[in-house]
């Protein structure tokens, strides 16, 4: 009791001095929920600028003449009509079904930002040939894929088409808009009208219907009409740069960008016929199917952090991909617009039959009014470098996107089970506290957290000497228990002398300058801090060698990070970030570089951890900010949400689509961040955080305490029950993670990635697929007595988990629940393992044998994969030890073989049992292996149920065997 007292003492004492800093964030809180602290489009000059160019023909031309076509690329100079400013179009035809859309200045005062580190390669080409020319457009044909591309010159447009079907349109609604460097001084604006050419006025005369105007297209208005006499060029020319306020220099609130080199955005439109639902961009706390931004605001990507965030809005959060998925009945398309500058994107729909686009593809498809969606994508500066993925399939669009980027980093094994954290556990004893009582009460869990408070004074890459005197200690008794813990390191470091991380970034000139040269300070959770520059190569490469056990002293093998902060954040600086003027290494400026930071210091945190270990041991890194191509280097969450049901519904749509764009670890806080969740919240958040695919709690350190035994005993089982889920299923999700890191399939799906002909799936944002076996419909409702659940797929059959029970699709099933329900499905069809023993954590588990659930199609038959290696190192990689297995019942008979005859691992697990569900009673079920006679096995036959449970087979699971139901 004496021990427990000093605990409870040393948390008053440690509670108590935070008291001025809990002031302080709650302050900070209440300010940032007010959305006037975050730019809107009006208030950023160049979203202002882009989107006040109406649709309507584009003054860009294609000059022809300059076309050059080579092994691998075309390209062609497109010349303003009024600027007379040229610019270079690169276009690729791309192996995989894809197309890439590069253009900048042909003659620049200074190189625009290209974004490195991102493609994991350079894209293989495919050949393009020209197959079709006359005075006003080139036809070209891609070798590999079945479509060509028509590229107009006057107005300048592509068209990808599939025999007679259009599948996209550059710059169908002119609105490419690519501000050209120059000195300033020099008048521009971007507001002119073109008189259009011979081939416009013939496109008009052919598809215009007399007595009708032509809208412009997109469905807006077209702008008002020029003079006839010529004079609009000059009198554009002649503006003052007044006309352009924010072009040179901008403020927000207190703060001036310095723009020294002026206004560079880019933009350019998307038209999408026979689209109508779109998806991706994230991050954003919406719903999964983007939503029409006209007479709203545009999409934000722009990293961000964003206390105590609003639901329902397209503000911009934490993380930033910019990738969007466009899906029909018929096909899916993909956008990958490669930009790591402040981006904003509008999607707008209307019906293609009533535009003159409209009545083109009228005339190519023979059709009648067709839905289209027309995406506007605007970036602050680089250059546009756009990949188009055609598909035809979301499963084809994944892969054609993971080609690119990456895919998702197979995980320890660990990594998988539940995390307990919260700002912040204080001490040794309390660590030590928190992990026994797991164990006292019956719990499992691999993981527990250390938030800000852990290091000496925040500090990173240290240890509070009062708080944590013996690290290396703590560390070894939780290897004993066989788990890990998880430190933060945040990239704001500690202005002070004595600090030797300060001390070595300044004397090696490692961190972000400002415009003038010195060392860029910001205030963040150290007081005044400084930052490295990620950007930098030898900055990634200094901060990974500080992971090494010699640099991180006190860490241990299973030590492993945590990156906050890292969109950066800035407390002081311009909506809480860092000035845009900053310096990067390159000579680069911050507004270029800013939504790839993140990515590079997730990068340098992953290769350190790799580095540490010798390249053996897979390493596991959270990081709160992300880009394209960040699923290759650990997981991500949806950041600083609030114990409310609205947050909690929203976690599915927000992780949803960032599956759909790579990044399938992904979690939010359950309970909620901020405030006090009752009971029946943290329940139903518990069993939402168990089939979501990173599953830990987290909470504010101004909420109570809410380790799972501290809630009352009726509320402590339906928990316990929810982590038994979780665990008993990780070899599923293991498997899952497996696929996604093959081939770059999401691990959680929206239902119309399988069922993409059920017009009723493609809003669903409420369930979800894991793989495509289970069906998830979580409780997210409070009070719920019952939930309405979507069962898709005509001819399918679903498998209540609990209860066996057979339902068909397609049809919508109302559902009576308890606080102890979670609606959960297996699709008829599918073979899904399972551990039965949840233990303390996974690593107890990792030689346990294997269930083997099988349900049942309407034919009879079912297959399934298990995907097993030592869950931590990269063995699996470098000497293909790993079991990949796949299971297929069929004729009354189920076979186990190898999926990659490579493979190789050795391992206790067995197939302890079979269960069949939606089975008749057999006469006798008889194992067959090779070279082996025949034996019986017993089982047992529930005729209410129609389960069959088949017990004991007693074989290895890296063994080639059948099992025959006679």
């Amino acid at each position: 009791m004496a021990a427990v007292a000093a605990v409870a003492a040393r948390r008053r004492r440690s509670w108590a001095g935070l008291g001025l800093l809990c002031f302080g964030v709650c302050l900070g809180i209440t300010l940032a929920v007010d959305r006037s602290n975050f730019k809107t489009c009006e208030e950023s000059s160049f979203c202002k600028r882009q989107r006040s160019i109406r649709p309507g023909p584009s003054p860009y031309r294609a000059l022809l003449d300059s076309l050059q076509l080579g092994p691998d690329a075309l390209t062609i100079h497109l010349i303003h009509e009024v600027t007379k400013v040229v610019l270079v179009l690169e276009l690729q035809g791309l192996q995989r079904n894809m197309t890439r859309i590069r253009i900048d200045e042909l003659e620049p005062l200074r190189p625009r930002y290209r974004v490195p580190d991102v493609l994991v390669a350079e894209p293989l080409a495919a050949r393009l040939s020209v197959s079709g020319r006359d005075d006003s457009s080139v036809e070209l044909t891609v070798a590999e894929g079945p479509y060509k591309i028509i590229l107009t010159a006057q107005p300048f447009r592509l068209d990808l088409l599939q025999g007679r079907s259009l599948l996209l349109s550059v710059n169908a609604r002119g609105l490419l808009e690519f501000e050209h460097q120059r000195a300033r001084g020099v008048p521009f604006s971007d507001k002119v009208r073109l008189t259009l050419g011979s081939m416009w006025d013939k496109i008009k005369n052919l598809f215009s219907r007399q007595g009708s105007r032509d809208p412009a297209e997109g469905g807006g208005a077209q702008p008002e009409e020029t003079p006839g006499d010529g004079d609009q060029a000059s009198e554009t020319q002649g503006k003052t740069e007044k006309d352009e306020p924010g072009a040179w220099e901008e403020t927000f609130k207190t703060h001036t960008d310095s723009k020294p080199y002026g206004p560079t955005s880019v933009g350019l439109d998307f038209s999408l016929p026979g689209m109508e639902h779109v998806y991706g961009i994230p991050e954003h706390a919406d719903s999964l199917r983007l939503r029409v931004t006209e007479g709203g605001e545009p999409y934000r990507l722009y990293n961000l952090d964003v206390f105590q965030y609003e639901l329902d809005n397209p503000m911009a959060l934490y993380g930033s991909v910019p990738v969007l998925l466009a899906h029909s009945a018929q096909r899916d398309l993909g956008i990958f617009w490669l930009n790591a500058a402040e981006t904003w994107v509008d999607i707008s729909s209307n019906t293609a039959g009533k535009t003159l686009f409209g009545k083109m593809l009228d005339y190519l498809q023979g059709s009648g009014e067709t839905p289209q969606t027309d995406v506007h994508w605007m970036s602050e500066s680089g250059i546009v470098d756009v990949f188009l993925l055609l598909g035809p399939s979301a499963l084809d669009v994944f892969r054609q996107y993971a080609s690119l980027t990456g895919t998702q980093a197979l995980p320890p094994l660990f990594s998988l089970g539940y995390h307990q954290s919260r700002w912040n556990y204080r001490d040794e004893a309390d660590v030590l506290e928190v992990d026994q009582g797991f164990d006292d009460h019956n719990f499992p869990c691999d993981v527990i957290w250390l938030d800000i408070e852990h290091a000496d004074g925040k500090r990173y890459f240290t240890w509070d000497p009062s708080r944590f005197p013996q690290p290396r200690t703590m560390l070894e008794h939780l290897a004993s228990k066989r788990r890990k813990l998880v430190a933060i390191v945040d990239p704001h470091i500690k202005v002070d002398s004595g600090y030797r991380v300060h001390e070595e970034l300044r004397n090696q000139g490692l961190y972000v300058k400002t415009r003038d040269g010195s060392d860029y300070e910001g205030w963040c959770w150290p007081g005044s801090a400084a930052y490295p520059d990620f950007t930098n190569p030898a900055m990634r490469a200094w901060w990974a060698n500080m992971f090494s056990f010699e640099n991180y002293e006190g860490s241990a093998p299973n030590l492993y990070v945590w990156n906050d902060m890292n969109e950066p954040s800035v407390f002081n600086g311009p909506e809480v970030t860092m000035l845009k003027d900053a310096q990067h290494h390159g000579g680069w400026e911050h507004r270029d570089v800013h939504n790839i930071y993140g990515l590079y210091v997730h990068m340098a945190t992953a290769d350190g951890l790799v580095q540490r270990s010798g390249g053996v041991e897979r390493p596991f890194v959270l990081s709160r900010a992300f880009f394209a191509g960040s699923q290759r280097f650990g997981a991500v969450w949806t950041g600083d949400n609030t114990a409310e049901w609205g947050h909690l519904k929203i976690s599915v749509p927000m992780c949803l689509s960032l599956g759909l764009v790579g990044l399938s670890f992904c979690g939010a806080d359950v309970g909620g961040f901020f405030k006090n969740p009752d009971p029946e919240l943290l329940v139903r958040w518990y069993q939402m955080g168990a089939y979501q695919p990173f599953f830990r709690a987290h909470a504010h350190l101004d909420t109570g305490r809410r380790e799972p035994w501290l809630l009352p005993a009726q509320h402590q089982d339906i928990i316990r029950d929810a982590l038994g889920q979780r665990y008993s299923l990780l070899p599923y999700w293991y498997t899952l993670f497996y696929q996604a890191h093959r081939e770059g399939l999401p691990v959680m799906r929206p239902l119309w990635v399988h069922y993409p002909q059920d017009v009723t799936t493609f809003s669903v944002d409420d369930q979800f697929l894991l793989g495509d076996a289970l069906l998830v419909h979580p409780v997210s409702d409070a009070g719920a007595h019952g939930v309405q659940v979507y069962l898709p797929g005509p001819g399918e059959v679903w498998y209540d988990v609990q209860s066996y029970q057979k339902h068909h699709g397609p049809q919508t099933l109302y559902l009576p629940v308890t606080l102890s329900t979670i609606p959960v499905f297996q699709r008829g069809g599918t073979v899904v393992p399972r551990w039965m023993r949840v233990r303390r954590s996974s690593d107890c588990m990792k030689d346990d044998p294997i269930t083997l659930f099988v349900a049942l199609s309407a034919q009879g038959t079912a297959q399934g994969e298990l995907y097993l290696d030592d869950g931590h190192t990269f063995n699996y990689q470098t000497r293909s030890e790993f079991l990949w297995r796949r299971f297929s019942f069929s004729g009354n008979t189920l076979v186990s073989s190898s999926a990659d005859s490579r493979s190789h691992f050795e391992t206790p697990v067995w197939i302890e049992r079979v269960v069949i569900i939606g089975a008749g009673k057999p006469a006798a079920v008889v194992l067959q292996m090779p070279g082996a006679s025949e034996s019986r096995l017993s089982f047992q036959h529930n005729p209410e149920t129609s389960v069959l449970v088949i017990r004991k087979p007693g074989v290895r699971v890296a063994s080639d065997w059948s099992i025959h139901l006679r």
